[in-house]
């Protein structure tokens, strides 16, 4: 069993907030989001196996309905090169510094590794966590789960 430093947030609590760069340095906020239903999927680093296979499949299955935004602790400049590598259409967000900072609020920070475990948030519109799933670094989550669990929300 992989070290977990806290819970993950809870279905229907308040999203945790923040502001991350995606790979070309723009700034992107949650909270600015908001009337919007995001997928938040946090994945321990890019350029490994399993990262690559789940980002590839929402790369070749796009979800419908809602925002997408993956977070790791890579650098910016490590997901513009991963992203540009693989077509990446999506923000990649960098949770560097602070490191994990975010990763932590959603309670999904491995802190004996200094990584995320595949944690996933569906958000909707008023920032209220509806489903989520949290899976250790060495498990695949799968993309219809999300497109289920999209389509039970409103």
């Amino acid at each position: 069993m992989e070290p977990v430093n806290a819970h993950p947030a809870e279905v229907g609590a308040l999203a945790p907030d923040f502001e991350l760069q995606d790979q070309h340095g723009t700034p992107v906020s949650l909270g600015r989001l908001r009337g919007e239903k995001v997928v938040l999927v946090f994945y321990p680093l890019a350029f490994s196996g399993i990262c690559h296979s789940e980002l590839s499949a929402l790369r070749d299955h796009p979800i419908e309905g809602a925002r997408l935004l993956t977070v790791s602790v890579d650098s910016v400049f490590t997901h513009r090169a991963w992203a540009d590598r693989e077509g990446y259409p999506f923000p990649l967000l960098s949770d560097f510094w602070p490191h994990g900072q975010v990763a932590q609020a959603y309670g999904v920070f491995d802190e004996a590794k200094g990584l995320a475990r595949r944690g996933t948030f569906i958000i909707d519109g008023e920032g209220v966590i509806r489903w989520s799933v949290v899976n250790p670094a060495s498990s695949a989550r799968d993309v219809a789960d999300y497109v289920t669990a999209l389509a039970d929300i409103s």
